[in-house]
């Protein structure tokens, strides 16, 4: 099952994304204009290769979690707009939308 909602972090709306996985937590994602938010599903490296502003989330079960959760890794590209490992997923994700 595929679930897709829309968040909002202050003004600005992104799309939330989990997918169930048989026998296995979610996969889940925050998706902005100008990056998202993965949870440690995705790969951090794969996503540096394709130079995209990208940050990546752990133990998130839920759009709202990793909302909450501290990012863990970020692509450079990323990091050139302003997102840090240590802030949350909020944080980040504000600076993508």
């Amino acid at each position: 099952m595929i679930h897709i909602s829309k968040f909002k972090v202050e003004d600005k709306t992104g799309i939330g994304v989990k997918i169930e996985l048989p026998n296995s937590p979610p996969l889940i994602l925050l998706i902005g204009e100008r990056g998202f938010v993965m949870c440690g599903y995705l790969n951090v490296d794969a996503a540096e290769r394709l130079q995209v502003a990208a940050a990546m989330v752990s133990g998130v079960k839920s759009v709202d979690d990793a909302l909450n959760a501290e990012i863990k890794a970020a692509t450079s590209s990323a990091e050139k707009i302003g997102v840090r490992v240590g802030m949350l997923g909020r944080e980040a994700i504000k600076v993508m939308l």
